[in-house]
Parts: structure tokens; sequence; C-alpha cells
């Protein structure tokens, strides 16, 4: 494990793997670089040759946090991670990840080529609404952190209450706990693009290098939808749609995609 310092003084943790050009992974709610999709990637694109940042977002795992959270913040966690791995970097996100890394290449972060998969943006009325008030509710929810796992899976992600109940059998469900606090961080960094209506390509006016947003062929109908609307909101974004993935893509499906893109 190595650490960096953002802007505001927090320590951000990060495991760095393989020799080439460098990719810092951000990855979505619940994860960390202990757990989830990213450390597995990582080790996939360390033997691509490629440099892997694995970070962990600050709230989660060794990185530390504030007593106020701001989106900015993280963003500038991004930023340190970047300046850390020599400057400039590739940067792939997912999930809240990508949502992340969206804002942070608005906002002028040096990354180099960026690919975002399934940013959980709602862009229509074909999924049951997401409540309005689900960042005050999972804030109030950050000491029963079970509560909040299953408010953010069935108000946030539409899931089944039945799949939650399922969940908590599972030996991953303690790891779950550990970083269900920092879920009012994530519903924070998707904004208002999680309330059903058109997105505003305004916000994204500022990325002024090559983005590819993909998604998978068999995510939910709500869900292409919103990745073909980033695809055509963010400028000159490329779109592809992997088929036979989903939200929980694997490592070997995505690998592929983001050797291809970076190194071409």
């Amino acid at each position: 494990m190595k650490t960096t310092a953002s802007k505001d003084g927090t320590t951000i943790a990060y495991d760095r793997a393989g020799d080439g050009p460098v990719v810092i992974l951000v990855d979505g709610a619940l994860c960390s670089r202990a757990q989830g999709p990213m450390p597995e990637l990582a080790g996939v694109l360390a033997a691509a040759g490629f440099t892997v940042y694995n970070y962990d977002r600050r709230g989660r795992g060794d990185s530390g946090d504030a007593a106020e959270y701001e989106v900015a913040r993280e963003i500038e966690d991004l930023a340190a991670v970047i300046e850390a791995a020599g400057g400039s970097a590739y940067v792939y996100g997912s999930s809240s990840g990508a949502a992340l890394a969206l804002r942070a290449a608005a906002a002028g972060v040096p990354i180099s080529k960026l690919v975002v998969f399934e940013a959980p943006y709602v862009v229509d009325d074909s999924r049951k609404a997401i409540p309005r008030s689900w960042v005050a509710d999972l804030e109030a929810l950050s000491d029963r952190p079970g509560e909040a796992i299953r408010y953010f899976m069935t108000k946030g992600i539409g899931l089944p209450g039945f799949v939650v109940t399922l969940m908590k059998l599972m030996p991953a469900w303690k790891g779950l706990k550990a970083v269900a606090h920092t879920l009012p961080y994530d519903a924070a960094v998707v904004g208002e693009n999680a309330f059903g209506k058109p997105l505003d390509a305004a916000q994204w006016a500022g990325v002024e290098v090559p983005v590819l947003v993909v998604g998978g062929g068999k995510s939910p109908g709500w869900m292409r939808a919103s990745v073909k609307a980033v695809a055509e909101a963010v400028p000159g974004a490329v779109h592809r749609e992997i088929p036979g993935q989903n939200h929980m893509i694997k490592a070997s499906a995505i690998g592929p995609v983001l050797t291809e893109f970076f190194g071409g």
C-alpha cells in the first residue's frame, strides 16, 4: 500500500501494479481497493502492460475522510492520485466512479483518455423513481449500515427487498457494511442525474479528452438508455455495448476493451 495527500490533507491510499502507461481505476458504491471488481481488473491490466493504480475513495479502506463531504474533494482526491502517478493518466470509472470520473474530466483534471462504464443515471421514467431525498435519507442511516445498504439497493438500484435479505447471508456482507457510510457520497456524485430527466450536456462541456462510454448488453433498459444518453451528451464520446454483460461486468470482458482504447 502507498499513500498520497489530497488537496485538503486527506490521506488517500492506493495499490500500484504493473509497468507501462498509467491507468487509474475509480470504483463505485460499496467497493474499495480490497473488494469489488477492481482488484481483479487491476491484475488483468497489469498483465496487459499497464501500470495500474487502484485507490480507496475517501472514507473507504485505508483512506481518510473529512468531517463534511463535498464532491469537489473527491475530484481533488482523483487528481492527487494522478499527480502521484506522474501527472497524467488514463482513467476507468465504473458506476458512481464513472460519474465521478466524468466530473473530474469536465473540471480539467489531467486525464489523457477516459472510459466510463454505466454511470447510474436515470434519464426517463422507465424505472421506479429514486427519492429526491435519497442523499439526506442515506446520511440519516449512516450509523445503521445494514439499513443504509437496504435503502440504497431497493430505492437507488431498484432491487427487490428479498434480494437484499439474501445478501445478508453472503460472506461479503461484512465488507459492504464497512463502507456503507459512504453511500451518501455516491448519491451526491450522481447528483441531479438520478431523477429521471434528460441529461444536461452543459455539465460536461469542459471535457476535452477522448471518452468511451460502455454499457452491458444484458443491463436493464433504463440503464442502456442512460449509457446512450451519456455518449450523446459528452463531447466527442464514443458508445460501445458489450454483449452478455450487465452492471456486474467481468474483468475478462472489460479488460480487452480498456486495453484497446488506452493502447490505441
